[in-house]
């Protein structure tokens, strides 16, 4: 199994010492069956006169921390360390119920999947796209299905980079055929709740390769459908990637804005604001410990 080491530095600059409010950070990954957190430390400069943390009702990891001292930056930097187990996804693990869609899930999954349900968008030029991945009688091999949907919007829209925060509606993103890794994302969770198939929003690490430098694309955002059988399944429609694999989970969610990394408050003037710079970098180490 591989290990994945990740280093993750955000650093906001102003022009004199600014007072700040609590910041919100969802940066740990989370321990789920197919990975698992072996270190995690974070170092925040100035350092926090209060520091605390807990998870949510999904079982992400959300910290808070407070200040009290000013200072003319303000600097997070995370060290992780995640054993990953990569999985498959294959038609044999769905639950015969629900190898051919449309199905419906159990009566005791329901109430845990509602909200994953709700639709995003209800505008039939969005449900006319999704049913192209439907056989002309409504039906499509549940599997299949998946797939093709994350590859096809891997292979037609354009994936362009995005700094400014929230997400496009789906419609846009279908309208411009383009997007970043989250619009791609929240297109895809749109189009498979308009079928009935529960999806989520899923930010974290994407690993790209490795080299000795920083690259801020390593940040990344995907989606997770829930599949009978295998339960909840990653497709990452801005690579075409299906499974787990060069993928690090920090935090699933219903919504997008539920996911931030790092949100918080400064007080002082709009033009003391400088710059923020956001510095990822994901690579693999050798696994050394004892088999």
């Amino acid at each position: 199994m591989p290990i994945l080491t990740i280093r993750h530095v955000t650093t906001y600059r102003y022009r004199l010492p600014v007072a700040f409010g609590a910041h919100r950070m969802m940066l740990r990954p989370r321990d789920d069956d197919d990975q698992k957190v072996l270190e995690f430390e974070i170092e925040i400069t100035p350092q926090p006169s209060r520091f605390s943390s807990t998870r949510d009702r999904f079982g992400n990891h959300v910290a808070i921390a407070r200040f009290t001292d000013r200072a003319s930056e303000l600097r997070f930097e995370s060290s992780i360390r995640v054993d990953q187990a990569p999985g498959t996804f294959l038609a044999a693990d769905i639950e015969d119920f629900a190898r051919i869609h449309p199905f419906a899930y159990a009566a005791e999954d329901r109430p845990g999947l509602a909200r994953f349900m709700r639709p995003l968008s209800r505008h039939p030029k969005l449900a006319r796209w999704a049913a192209t991945f439907l056989r002309e009688d409504g039906s499509a091999d549940t599997r299949e299905l998946l797939v093709e949907m994350t590859e096809t919007i891997r292979r037609t829209f354009k994936y362009v980079a995005r700094h400014e925060r929230g997400t496009q509606d789906p419609l846009q993103t279908l309208t411009l055929g383009s997007g970043s890794c989250r619009d791609l994302a929240v297109l895809m969770i749109a189009a498979l709740r308009s079928l009935g198939i529960a999806a989520r929003f899923v930010s974290g690490y994407l690993h790209l390769g490795d080299d000795d430098c920083f690259s801020g694309g390593n940040t990344h955002a995907w989606v997770q459908a829930y599949v009978p059988g295998p339960g909840w399944v990653d497709f990452d429609p801005s690579s075409g990637m299906i499974g787990n694999q060069n993928l690090v989970r920090v935090a699933v969610v219903h919504e997008p804005r539920a996911a931030i990394p790092l949100q918080g408050t400064w007080i002082g003037d709009a033009s003391d604001h400088l710059a923020m710079k956001v510095a990822v970098k994901v690579s693999t180490v050798q696994d050394l410990r004892p088999q």
